[in-house]
């Protein structure tokens, strides 16, 4: 066997090796040795969880789209559309968490790790108690408030009312897996997110369509299957975090209110909730918009989005490893090797988007058909996911850059640029081209691309003024 198979065949082996410890989260702490090394043990869980977080967007969406009913799919979109402001404050609250738990674990400060933790618990919950308060009485009214049909309405307040009562599954599921990203376990993260996964796929068709004397819930019974199953792997998680076996260890201690580490995470976590929600709330305006054209392209619109997310949260896992990376590395004073992360993972993540980029230009007709057999809706979803896969190049470099920002603890950065990129530029552009130049749907679908691209230039340039070093928190 010649030297260079051998060598090959090493390298193979080293990462095979590699894989196996990061999905078993042997590795915790990252501000030394190798950086591509802590890339690839991060990346590796990260990009498995977000998978995981985005198979919930599809399984739902493909059990319901065989009810054969476009208002089905359509109050999906529009309740999707409404709970991504609460994924928002869910983000924002993490992203806290995450930089917070980060930069005490780099400072070899395991106790205030967990405290971090738990008030950023306590200051999600309470949240998330407001929030299912408003879905308990005003959940039709959401959705006429999203321009919504009463046939829409009819066949699927249901979903939306479940969706906004069992918004606390989400809020802590997203808030928990922070921590441990924070701790850099991102393993189990990613092992949470496979168990609310797979209830909730063993699920979904039972609730929809029943199942011996369980009644067809119908769209209904995916919004059921879902808080189950993420309030499953909720449970998974606090039994991790009070076992004893990672570097952030909670017990009965951690639980007592401390207002200045709550004010902390507020600080902290206000920039990034703010930051998501602008983002968030103008998906709203732009499904506002979409809804305009009928229900056909409000589904083709949706079940396009979701395959979006089916291939952005992988890729926001890399993102994620590059703020733990920062928050660790600022800890332990390290700016450098900190900028030096960001870089590269960007560059890998902006190759890996461009992979999905060439997918979407080419098969985009065959993956929509897998989920619909509306020729009209197909068609819809077909040119969303052509046209936003132009902007894939920059935002792969954009989201790890946004990222970096909120794991150095510099929110207000990002929340600038959301602010002026989103609300500035892409809705007026969307209005402008769908309903001024009557491109119709299109004209979103472009609005998407050049908003995203651009956001992302712009945090290039911001980073490499380098500010973000000297945040303190």
């Amino acid at each position: 066997m010649s030297v260079s198979i051998m060598k090959f065949l090493l390298r193979i082996k080293y990462i095979f090796q590699l894989f196996k410890m990061a999905v078993n989260g042997d590795e915790q702490n990252f501000t030394e040795g190798s950086i591509n090394r802590a890339i690839f043990l991060l990346s590796i869980p990260m990009i498995l969880e977000m998978a995981m977080e985005s198979v919930f967007a599809v399984v739902d969406i493909f059990f319901v789209s065989r009810l054969n009913n476009s208002d089905a799919v359509a109050v999906i979109g529009l309740t999707e559309s409404l709970l991504a402001l609460v994924y928002s404050v869910a983000w924002g609250v993490s992203m806290g968490a995450t930089a917070l738990v980060a930069r005490r674990v780099g400072e070899k400060d395991p106790e205030g790790a967990a405290v971090a933790g738990v008030q950023a618990m306590i200051v999600g919950a309470v949240i998330s108690l407001s929030v299912s308060l408003s879905g308990l009485f005003f959940y039709d009214d959401l959705l006429r408030l999203m321009g919504a049909t009463e046939s829409v309405i009819k066949i699927g307040s249901g979903f939306t009312f479940w969706m906004l009562i069992g918004n606390m599954t989400i809020m802590m599921l997203f808030l928990i897996n922070g921590i441990f990203r924070g701790a850099g376990n991102a393993a189990i993260a990613m092992r949470a997110l496979w168990l609310a996964n797979l209830f909730n796929i063993v699920l979904d068709p039972i609730f929809i369509f029943g199942f011996g004397p369980i009644p067809a819930f119908g769209v209904e019974g995916a919004a059921l299957s879902t808080n189950i199953g993420r309030g499953i792997g909720v449970v998974f998680q606090l039994y991790y975090l009070f076992s004893d076996k990672g570097i952030v260890k909670l017990n009965a201690r951690n639980f007592k209110i401390d207002w200045k580490i709550i004010r902390q995470v507020i600080n902290v976590s206000a920039g990034g909730t703010g930051q998501f929600l602008i983002s968030s709330a103008s998906w709203v305006f732009l499904a506002r918009i979409i809804s305009h054209f009928g229900s056909a392209a409000m589904a083709g619109y949706t079940i396009a989005i979701r395959v979006i997310i089916f291939t952005i949260l992988p890729s926001w896992g890399m993102a994620n490893a590059a703020a733990t990376l920062v928050g660790q590395n600022l800890g332990a004073r390290q700016p450098d090797r900190a900028e030096k992360s960001v870089w590269k993972t960007g560059f890998y993540n902006m190759l890996f988007l461009g992979f999905v980029m060439i997918i979407f230009l080419f098969l985009s007709s065959p993956i929509l058909r897998f989920f619909s057999h509306d020729e009209l809706v197909v068609g819809y979803g077909t040119q969303c996911l052509q046209i936003v896969a132009f902007g894939y190049l920059f935002y792969g470099y954009g989201m790890v850059i946004t990222q970096s920002f909120n794991g150095a603890g510099d929110t207000k950065t990002p929340t600038y640029l959301n602010l002026v990129g989103f609300w500035c530029f892409q809705i007026p552009l969307a209005y402008w081209l769908a309903i001024q130049l009557n491109f119709g749907p299109n004209g979103v679908y472009a609005a998407i691309a050049i908003a995203e691209s651009a956001i992302a230039i712009a945090g290039i340039y911001l980073f490499r003024r380098g500010t973000w070093k000297m945040v303190k928190v």
